[in-house]
């Protein structure tokens, strides 16, 4: 384990050993600027977002730039051992004290799409406190009961189901304390190849003015955004990670491939050592291991575990790909582009270059219109227009221009997106909405909750642009969109990922999946079962009292009817089934609420039922580890710290904090008339071969809601001391 200081620790019965070796005897435990040309001034919805106000840059409720070195110093080290299906991840973080002062520290730390986290243990000394599961309010007191007391705390609370912090309280001047998280995660597979993704960095998150309307509103913003961003011109290697991956996937594993790290592999057979090459790297850019089957690929996927008293099963099945060459209907392609400050730098190329390859495959027998949103919005055209070279190349110059600035109102922009064209005559057009975007948004139930009052009219595919989208919103969007995500991390990607994904909206999917089990009575997620796009595999997790019987998997892929059956008691064992479905289950219970279809206070209960029952971190659960011997002399003070992030590569540091973030608000005012005027003029420099009019919203509303709201959104919160 790499740690940036060094960590000498000593034991009566044991001599000298390392603090991670400590850990690993301590057995996992489960417990209970300028901006786009628009279209015309007539033809371009250049007003601000619906809700929102118009301001040239992010806006963030958070100090935003940390310009000094916080006094806790962070090391991370993540060891992954992947075992078939499942990765099982074990995050050590190592809070040190430089200074001569009693702290407290919190830190926001990104968790992958389906990560369950089920474990806390944290070293003080040569002493290892193993956390203990309690309701959230519950563990908050018992937290802050032993922080007023003096007595060393570790407390993990989920903010977001991707995003976790970890508070530590009482660390000593000069002292180190280990916390250390457990998680399990499932290994994803598509067309052959699997992969584990490891987020290793949050981006800012941009909190949309109207979503602070209320007092817990605001609070719950304040937990995603409240971590500062270290200025890249102090040119430090802050919260360094080193990372290991014991790979052993069930067959000889070929083509191992890490995407944005160099590493070292070793090991042969069906067992692969993957580490870091430069021993520690900054926590700047997601980490993307990906492997082949040495053979042929495996096919369908069965494992089981028996947990208090219950089986649980997975059941990956990949339909095959309807390789027969048929005639594609008309479609609708309505592409929405992010254009704000959070994809200033390589982001913001990276997503012009792949609106642009998308342009290029469109068919003159298709209909497409395109959006931008930053915290303003333009549709390109009124309504879909046919794909004709000259409609097409006014879109390509549209795109050119585009550049990254200010705030993330995504939401209306999904709205436009959703609304239905009137497209007369063609009742055959299949519909797909295709984001591009680095999700950077605080307000992700809103979004979901407008996504799923479509009715399921469009299909939605999300591309998560940049080194560290949300991962977690995008997924749920496509899963309730009936789309498929796409991560483009880098510009040397774009072709050939984007390239994959038109051959996909070009193929039939699997439509009307049902299942159905003979045989058993069991409890199957997801409830809400997807459209399934070429090479994808379903995976479906249950629970029963007993695993017999069988599965039937039955859809239709383009005119012809698919089925599958599979006998679950070939199921081979694995030991983290049980908390994938929790976590899985958790998810549907979240889409219920997002939906309208589960009241607040019974979702509340039920995912609090479920993080005890499996002992795992929710937003209803949380993980505490209280120090019984207080150390915090008396009278000393306690002072707070939350620790800064890196800026995300590839994110432009200029873009998104200067300009105007750091002007008064009076400036504000001024400044968006300045930039729809700016809009109208280049407006007039687009030829439309169509004219396609649409509407210049009003400015005022926009405008009082920033001056009122301004004085609270750009406070700079310092660190605070308590007794």
């Amino acid at each position: 384990m790499f740690l940036p200081f060094p960590l000498p620790t000593r034991s009566a019965a044991f001599g000298v050993i390392p603090a991670a070796a400590l850990l690993a005897a301590v057995p996992a435990v489960t417990v209970m600027p300028a901006r786009a040309p628009a279209a015309s001034p007539a033809a371009a919805d250049a007003t601000a977002a619906d809700d929102g106000p118009t301001n040239g840059t992010l806006l963030l409720r958070r100090p935003g730039v940390a310009d000094a070195l916080p006094a806790i110093r962070l090391g991370t080290d993540m060891d992954v051992t992947v075992t078939g299906p499942v990765a099982r991840v074990r995050v050590t973080q190592a809070f040190r004290n430089t200074s001569g002062q009693w702290m407290e520290a919190r830190y926001l730390y990104p968790l992958p799409e389906g990560g369950a986290v089920d474990g806390l243990r944290m070293v003080v000394g040569q002493r290892v406190i193993v956390g203990r599961i309690h309701e959230r309010a519950q563990a908050r007191q018992i937290y802050d009961q032993a922080k007023a007391e003096g007595r060393k705390a570790g407390l993990v609370e989920q903010q977001r189901p991707n995003m976790f912090t970890t508070n530590v309280a009482n660390v000593g001047p000069g002292e180190t304390v280990l916390i250390s998280i457990d998680y399990q995660m499932p290994v994803r597979a598509a067309q052959g190849t699997y992969s584990l993704r490891l987020p290793l960095v949050i981006g800012p998150r941009y909190v949309p003015p109207h979503s602070l309307t209320s007092a817990p509103a605001a609070a719950d913003a304040d937990t995603v955004t409240s971590s500062p961003i270290l200025d890249p011109k102090l040119r430090q290697n802050l919260n360094p990670v080193s990372i290991a991956v014991h790979l052993a996937p069930g067959f000889a594993p070929a083509n191992v491939i890490s995407r944005y790290h160099h590493v070292r592999i070793a090991g042969h057979g069906d067992r692969r050592e993957i580490r870091l090459a430069s021993g520690d790297v900054p926590a700047d850019r997601d980490f993307e291991l990906s492997w082949r089957s040495a053979s042929a690929d495996p096919t369908i996927g069965l494992f089981r575990e028996r947990s208090n008293g219950q089986d649980y099963v997975m059941a990956a099945i990949t339909p095959p790909v309807d390789d027969v060459k048929r005639a594609v209907p008309p479609r609708e392609m309505v592409f929405v582009i992010d254009n704000s400050g959070s994809m200033g730098g390589s982001s913001m190329e990276e997503a012009k270059a792949s609106l642009l390859h998308a342009l290029a495959a469109l068919r003159p027998q298709d209909r497409f219109n395109v959006i931008r949103f930053d915290d303003t919005m333009t549709r390109l055209f009124d309504h879909s227009v046919a794909a004709t070279p000259d409609q097409v190349a006014v879109a390509e110059r549209f795109a050119k221009g585009l550049q990254a600035d200010g705030g993330t109102e995504m939401l209306p922009a999904l709205k436009a997106a959703l609304a239905d064209a009137a497209v007369s005559g063609t009742p055959d057009m299949v519909r797909q909405v295709i984001f591009l975007t680095d999700g950077a948004i605080s307000n992700e139930q809103e979004m979901l909750a407008t996504l799923g009052q479509d009715g399921g009219r469009s299909h939605v595919f999300l591309i998560g642009i940049g080194s560290a989208p949300n991962d977690h919103l995008m997924a749920r969007m496509a899963e309730i969109g009936r789309g498929t995500y796409t991560h483009i991390s880098t510009p040397e990607e774009v072709s050939a990922r984007m390239a994959a994904l038109l051959d996909t909206l070009e193929r039939p999917s699997v439509r009307n999946l049902s299942v159905k089990v003979e045989g058993m009575a069991i409890d199957l997620t997801p409830r809400m079962l997807p459209d399934l796009y070429a090479g994808e595999p379903l995976v479906l997790l249950g629970r029963t009292g007993a695993v017999q019987g069988t599965m039937t998997i039955s859809g239709r892929i383009g005119d012809r009817p698919w089925s599958q059956t599979v006998r679950l008691a070939d199921a081979v064992p694995s030991p983290a089934v049980a908390k994938l479905w929790a976590r899985r289950r958790i998810d549907d219970v979240e889409a219920d609420r997002s939906l309208g279809k589960l009241e607040d206070q019974a979702a509340d209960r039920q995912i609090a039922d479920l993080g005890l029952e499996q002992g795992l971190v929710t937003s209803q659960t949380s993980l505490v580890a209280v120090d019984e011997t207080p150390v915090r002399p008396t009278g000393a003070m306690l002072t707070r710290e939350e620790l800064p992030m890196n800026l995300p590569a590839g994110w432009d540091f200029d873009t998104l904090f200067g300009g105007e973030a750091a002007k008064a608000a009076a400036a504000n005012a001024g400044t968006m008339g300045e930039r729809a005027a700016q809009q109208a003029t280049a407006a007039e420099a687009l030829d439309l071969p169509q004219t396609a009019t649409g509407f210049l919203g009003t400015l005022a509303g926009g405008v009082a809601l920033l001056l009122s709201g301004l004085a609270g959104l750009v406070l700079l919160r310092r660190h605070g001391s308590v007794a």
